[in-house]
C-alpha cells in the first residue's frame, strides 16, 4: 500500500517511468559538500575511480574524494570549517573523512596528502580534530600553518606558524614548536624502518610555490558555512516515501 501510494505520488509529479526506475535502483545515501575551490590554475581534477572530472573556482568538494593537479597547475581548497589547503603542481589528496560537530567546525578531519608540496593552515575546528597523513608520516596539529613536501620516499614537515607532532608510521616521534623546526623523514631500504630528525634550517618551504598564482598563499574564511547535501536523485520528491 505504501508502496503503490508512493508511486502514484512520483506520477502526480509528472516523473516519467524511467525517472522512477532509476530513482527506486539508485543507492539511499547523500554526499556532503565538506569545502569549496577558491583558486584555481590549469588542470585541477576530482578523482573517483577511472573518471576525472575539471574542478573549477567556487565547485564543491565531497567527502572522500582525490584531488590532483596538473603540470604548472596549483589550487588553494577552503573547507567548511576554514582550514586553507594548498597543493602546488603534480600533487595529490584525499579528504579522508570528515565528520562535523556543526557547519562551522568538524569532529574529525584527515587529510592523506599522497604526493607533491602542501600548505596546510588549520580552521576553527578543535585541533585535535585534524589529522594529516603522508605515505610515511602521522601530523597532529595544534594550532598551525604547515609547509608539507611528500616525495617518494620522504617526507618534509615544516612549521609556519603554531606548533606539532610528527611520527613514523612506527610511532617515533619529534614535536615542531618554533617556526622554522622542520621533520624530515626518509623511507628505510631492504625492510627497515623509516628514519626521523628534526633540523632548524629548513632546506624547503612551500613559499617557492606561493607565487604559482594569485592568492595561493593566501587564507580565506569559507564562503558558504553550511554544508550542501548533494542528492543523488534517491529520492526526487524530496521526501522519503514511506517514511
Amino acid at each position: 500500500m505504501i508502496f503503490s501510494n508512493c508511486i502514484r505520488l512520483l506520477f502526480g509529479i509528472g516523473l516519467s517511468v524511467t525517472g522512477l526506475v532509476n530513482a527506486l535502483a539508485a543507492p539511499a545515501y547523500a554526499q556532503t559538500r565538506v569545502g569549496e575551490a577558491a583558486v584555481v590554475k590549469n588542470e585541477v581534477l576530482r578523482v573517483a575511480g577511472p573518471s576525472t572530472t575539471r574542478i573549477n573556482v567556487g565547485d564543491g568538494l565531497l567527502r572522500d574524494e582525490t584531488v590532483r593537479t596538473g603540470i604548472d597547475s596549483a589550487t588553494r581548497l577552503v573547507m567548511a570549517d576554514s582550514t586553507n589547503l594548498s597543493l602546488g603542481p603534480n600533487a595529490s589528496l584525499k579528504l579522508d573523512r570528515t565528520v562535523f560537530d556543526d557547519e562551522h567546525h568538524y569532529r574529525e578531519v584527515a587529510v592523506r596528502m599522497t604526493s607533491g608540496a602542501f600548505r596546510f593552515v588549520t580552521g576553527h575546528s578543535d585541533k585535535a580534530a585534524y589529522k594529516i597523513t603522508t605515505p610515511l608520516a602521522t601530523i597532529g596539529v595544534r594550532g598551525t600553518t604547515l609547509d608539507i613536501l611528500s616525495q617518494r620516499g620522504q617526507t618534509i614537515v615544516n612549521l609556519q606558524e603554531g606548533a606539532a607532532s610528527v611520527c613514523t608510521t612506527s610511532f617515533e616521534c619529534i614535536q615542531l614548536t618554533q617556526p622554522g623546526d622542520t621533520a624530515i623523514i626518509t623511507a628505510g631500504g631492504s625492510g627497515r624502518r623509516s628514519t626521523i630528525k628534526k633540523s632548524n634550517t629548513p632546506t624547503w618551504t612551500f613559499a617557492a610555490s606561493c607565487g604559482a598564482a594569485a592568492g595561493l598563499c593566501s587564507k580565506t574564511q569559507y564562503a558558504d558555512a553550511a554544508p550542501v547535501i548533494v542528492d543523488d536523485g534517491s529520492d526526487p520528491t524530496g521526501m522519503l516515501c514511506g517514511r
